[in-house]
């Protein structure tokens, strides 16, 4: 009888453990793919942004977090997105919040527009800017490669001096914003191009390509740029344009509930140069591969 309890304890004492250990497994295999707590990541509507976000994503992913992917949201709605509490941190840009949102007066300092805008953010919105990264993605103009060696241009200054002799590709809204012609102008001095054409915005490197123009409003990550036999970025040497530094944008509770993100997500944003971001825009926009091909690809290869 003393034999059969004692058997019968042994066994039970197998099953206990062998349940714990499957419960402890199973754990584990849940942190490890992504059951540290759901976070719900947006992007803009557009090929940096999409592949950045992507970016941002695995990386949570492979520290074990759960992430919904809230992609293509416009750019006039994102904003609304996370204040609303629909997403929990999507990538922003320093200008973009400066102008767009906050409405405050154009500054060109990337630190200072940095400090106004993680200042202001967290005050009226509860709003956290981690770090920003060097990429900057503002706007600007190219020239075709030729001509600026053959003119000498690699300024705007130099530009302005030859637009005479220059064929201007706009893009008709260029030509009446405050940060477009009219600003130009007020700091540089009038632009009295040899020609001046609307194009669609698409069009406008097939138009420089084609040899139909010879200047042409641009972003300064465009993937086109990789190319600077063809194209060539001038340098806006008055700092007329604010910067558009990239850095994730977070809520407050989010921030809280997940206090490790913020370590993640500003690794990944030291590594994001505007000569890297070009060329992961060019990697979709020129080479045709698919965002999430590219940013798997880019994480992998700053993984630590």
């Amino acid at each position: 009888m003393k034999n059969k309890k004692l058997l019968l304890s042994l066994i039970l004492a197998i099953l206990l453990a062998a349940i714990g250990g499957f419960f402890y497994l199973n754990q584990q295999n849940s942190t490890s793919s992504g059951n540290k707590g759901t976070i719900r990541f947006g992007s803009k509507d557009f090929t940096e942004n999409l592949v950045i976000s992507e970016i941002y994503s695995l990386a949570l992913e492979d520290h074990g977090y759960k992430v919904e992917r809230k992609d293509n949201i416009s750019s006039s709605l994102i904003h609304n997105s996370i204040v609303n509490g629909e997403i929990d941190i999507y990538p922003e840009y320093t200008g973009t919040g400066l102008l767009s949102i906050l409405k405050e007066d154009m500054q060109t300092n990337p630190d200072k527009v940095y400090q106004t805008v993680k200042s202001k953010y967290q005050d009226k919105y509860q709003l956290t800017w981690l770090n920003y990264a060097r990429a900057n993605d503002s706007q600007g103009l190219v020239i075709r490669t030729e001509v600026a060696k053959k003119l000498d241009i690699s300024s705007i200054s130099d530009l302005q001096k030859h637009a005479q002799e220059l064929r201007f590709a706009s893009q008709g809204e260029f030509d009446k914003r405050d940060d477009g012609m009219p600003g130009l102008e007020k700091a540089y001095g009038g632009f009295d191009w040899k020609s001046s054409k609307i194009y669609d915005n698409s069009l406008k490197y097939k138009v420089l390509d084609n040899d139909e123009a010879d200047v042409t409003p641009a972003y300064t990550t465009e993937g086109q740029l990789v190319d600077t036999d063809k194209f060539t970025l001038l340098k806006d040497d008055k700092n007329f344009w604010p910067p558009y530094n990239l850095a994730p944008v977070v809520r407050d509770d989010t921030l809280k509930k997940y206090p490790e993100i913020k370590g993640i997500l500003n690794d990944v944003t030291e590594t994001l140069t505007t000569k890297k971001v070009t060329e992961l825009n060019a990697k979709v926009d020129v080479d045709k591969e698919d965002y999430k091909d590219v940013a798997k690809d880019y994480y992998q290869s700053i993984k630590k």
